[in-house]
């Protein structure tokens, strides 16, 4: 028997409700195994794995599911955990539809194909049920995901061209407007006649196409891509920022994450060098002047592991930091 059927479940009231479901009742033995027919009756087909640094016994998982009409909006909740759905996984998809997975507690290291990244309270991204996805929550985590059909996607103009992997920094104001409207449906949906059903489907498809477009312009025939310069120069300035990735140029610049890695390419080089080389190079300036402990200038500069950091330092100057302190001390 399916561990998901002994679930407690509970309706939900309103146009096409349809549940919510947790682990509490489920024993410690059988959790990992009731969790993983949660998440792949409510996301998509993967394994999951309950965090080793956790007590089967203890871990929570919760989810909720509702229609808006062909749309599903699934809420869901869970303790640290991985997950993956391998190439064989996907192939097996039934069905092709679009996720877009809005982050609203916790953190997330989210792979998607080649492309891997950090998400954060307010970030999103935009996935398809045919491509292989591994996942790792460190902390509790909540979130919300618009299941969309490509049949609906094919209603709209410019839908036909959505397709993931896809990340919506939560700086950009279309990604803000759609997680926020998310939040808004999730509110009032069990209220909603029939024909407002009707119209929060329109409105969720719009905004979805909106924000989606805000970042993949340049993959899709629009705005031209800046050059690497221009991209190098906006790094530059947010470093002491620190929040600096491949999402957050793609954001800033009107750009998809994928049209960012190719500007740097067809320069010679990856986005993760230039940043990890620029941090180094501020790092030495510092380490140079005595501005702080070696300890405190790597974790100023994104490092939080000295050793590490003490082995890229080696790398790209061809000695450590302590020697390079020691030998800036004795120049004019």
């Amino acid at each position: 028997m399916s561990v998901i059927e002994d679930l407690p479940q509970r309706s939900v009231s309103g146009p096409g409700g349809d549940g919510y479901w947790d682990l509490t009742s489920i024993p410690g033995s059988e959790r990992e195994a009731g969790f993983e027919e949660l998440v792949s009756a409510t996301h998509v087909d993967m394994a999951v794995r309950i965090d080793s640094a956790s007590s089967a016994a203890s871990f929570q998982a919760w989810g909720r599911r509702r229609w808006i009409r062909d749309l599903a909006l699934v809420e869901a909740g869970c303790d640290p955990c991985d997950g993956m759905r391998g190439k064989r996984r996907a192939a097996r998809a039934d069905g092709l539809y679009l996720g877009v997975t809005v982050l609203r507690r916790g953190h997330e290291t989210l792979v998607l194909g080649d492309t891997m990244t950090d998400l954060r309270p307010g970030d999103a991204v935009v996935w398809r049920s045919d491509q292989p996805i591994r996942f790792r929550v460190h902390t509790s985590q909540v979130k919300q995901t618009l299941i969309v059909p490509m049949s609906a996607l094919a209603e709209m103009s410019g839908g036909k061209r959505l397709g993931g992997p896809l990340f919506l920094d939560r700086s950009a104001p279309s990604t803000q407007l759609f997680a926020g409207y998310l939040g808004l449906v999730s509110r009032t949906m069990d209220r909603l006649s029939a024909p407002e059903v009707d119209a929060a489907r329109s409105a969720a498809l719009e905004l979805l196409v909106a924000a989606a477009r805000r970042h993949s312009l340049s993959s899709t025939g629009g705005a031209a891509e800046p050059p690497v310069a221009a991209l190098q120069d906006w790094i530059e300035q947010r470093l002491p920022a620190g929040d600096v990735t491949a999402m957050s140029i793609a954001a800033a610049h009107g750009m998809s994450v994928r049209g960012v890695y190719r500007v740097f390419e067809e320069a010679g080089e990856t986005v993760g060098a230039f940043v990890r080389a620029r941090r180094l190079a501020r790092a030495r300036r510092d380490i140079a002047a005595g501005a702080g402990s070696i300890a405190d200038v790597a974790a100023r500069w994104g490092f939080s592991d000295p050793s590490h950091f003490a082995r890229a330092f080696r790398a790209e100057y061809g000695c450590t930091p302590r020697d390079y302190r020691a030998s800036a001390s004795t120049r004019p």
